[in-house]
């Protein structure tokens, strides 16, 4: 129940030449205290909700359980949740062992594109394409549930 993951801004849309699957996602937090996050999602037709937990010292390994709910029960969750509803687009693009998962965002934090990185460990080397820019591992502003409350139209 760990999760240990790299995230990094995007120079440009070129990865959308590579990409093998595309999901609309729509989210929102019953809870964005950074001790315990709690996320509602629906991904195309799939609900789910999540607890995440404080990152380390690094941002790239903190506690996460996720659970798959029922699209009807997701909706009305969203309903309940804190103001700031995230909407995106998941493109996942292979890149030799590893499966990138780029955000396209939009609404209030449209114009950014963040792209994650789960790893084995924190050690793990990994190929970067050439769409990969600045790292942001640490920068809490780029998680999702900040963004939900301060959107990048407000900050960039």
């Amino acid at each position: 129940m760990q999760e240990i993951e790299r995230k990094f801004l995007v120079k440009n849309t070129d990865f959308k030449n590579w990409a093998t699957a595309k999901k609309n996602i729509a989210q929102g937090y019953l809870n964005t205290n950074p001790e315990r996050t709690v996320r509602v999602r629906i991904s195309n037709d799939k609900g789910f909700i999540t607890v995440k937990g404080k990152g380390n010292e690094t941002g790239m390994t903190r506690f996460e359980w996720e659970k798959e709910i029922p699209v009807a029960e997701a909706k009305s969750l969203l309903l309940l949740c804190e103001k700031g509803v995230i909407e995106k687009t998941r493109f996942e693009i292979p890149v030799g062992n590893h499966l990138f998962e780029v955000d396209e965002f939009y609404g209030e934090n449209e114009g950014l594109i963040v792209a994650e990185i789960e790893l084995s460990s924190e050690t793990e080397t990994f190929e970067k394409p050439d769409w990969l820019d600045v790292e942001v591992t640490n920068d809490e502003k780029y998680y999702n549930a900040y963004l939900s409350k301060n959107p990048y139209s407000i900050w960039k």
